[in-house]
């Protein structure tokens, strides 16, 4: 495909890249590498899609019209993550009736890289999320939970990193404070650290140690607050070496990602899609091929069946 035509055809030819003045359509095609991050929050057991019920979101959603979007992107594109930021369970008589495994399995099928941990995960306690892992065949990454104490603590990693085409991705997770919010049976022993202590000392680790080309937090903060509740808003403006938060709790419909400036004064993005599978997140991150300079573009995609 000639240079001019991909990149009217990726959207690229409005979009600047972050760290320079100059557009992608000046570079050669053959200098560019190109990351598709596909991404979910709070579907909350939503397995079918809304009820034809005269409701706002009549028609939406669906295990099976997101798996459908899903492998459609797939097809045109090589290097694709497809990440969660919590609050799988949850929501509908699916939950109720097979405790979470139909979730994790279908998620599995839909060959999901990762997700973290949000407060309704813990709805059957530590011991019934534990029970469904098995179902999942993706990874779970959380932080700020020390979970050392706890069944999880040799099943939730404090980071991962995926190998996408030529794009080296660290993945790190943070979650909301459970006191107050989860019942103290359900949590057990379960920590709660410093998100923005806990989430710079891993991105830290996978930028600078890891070497890692980009770095994506999935957050289950919720994406902003009134009070002093810490949210995706402060983890971006008070930490260094994160690139894109992808935020859960808050149910927020963001129809782009939205660029905060972080503690050093970079670019970091900020996502959220709602809740209930509405939408699929869809970011895509054209590098140049020393990583020295990208721009995003933002296309979300509402699951309609």
């Amino acid at each position: 495909m000639k240079r001019r035509t991909f990149i009217k055809k990726s959207g690229l030819a409005t979009v600047y890249i972050s760290t320079g003045a100059f557009k992608f359509s000046d570079i050669p095609l053959h200098k560019l590498t190109k990351l598709t991050i596909l991404h979910t929050n709070d579907v909350h057991s939503r397995i079918d899609p809304f009820p034809m019920d005269g409701g706002k979101y009549q028609g939406l959603g669906g295990a099976a019209a997101r798996a459908a979007v899903i492998d459609k992107i797939r097809q045109n594109e090589s290097a694709v993550i497809l990440l969660d930021a919590g609050d799988i369970f949850q929501g509908t008589p699916y939950f109720n009736e097979f405790k979470g495994e139909i979730e994790f399995k279908l998620m599995s099928k839909m060959n999901y890289d990762a997700a973290t941990i949000g407060n309704h995960d813990f709805d059957l306690g530590i011991k019934g999320l534990h029970k469904q892992l098995p179902h999942a065949n993706f990874d779970f990454i959380n932080c700020n939970y020390n979970l050392k104490d706890t069944i999880l603590h040799d099943k939730v990693s404090l980071y991962k990193i995926y190998k996408k085409g030529d794009v080296k991705i660290g993945v790190l997770g943070v979650g909301i404070e459970l006191q107050g919010l989860v019942p103290k049976n359900l949590y057990g022993d379960t920590q709660y650290l410093d998100p923005i202590v806990s989430a710079n000392k891993i991105a830290e680790l996978l930028r600078k140690e890891k070497n890692c080309n980009y770095v994506i937090c999935l957050s289950h903060l919720g994406y902003s607050y009134r009070g002093n509740k810490i949210s995706d808003k402060d983890l971006a403006a008070q930490t260094s070496n994160i690139d894109l938060i992808i935020g859960g709790h808050t149910h927020t419909f963001l129809k782009n990602a939205e660029t905060k400036l972080n503690a050093e004064g970079k670019e970091v993005l900020i996502s959220q899609v709602g809740w209930g599978g509405i939408n699929l997140g869809h970011i895509e991150v054209v590098f140049e091929k020393n990583f020295k300079s990208k721009c995003t573009l933002c296309k979300n995609t509402l699951i309609k069946n």
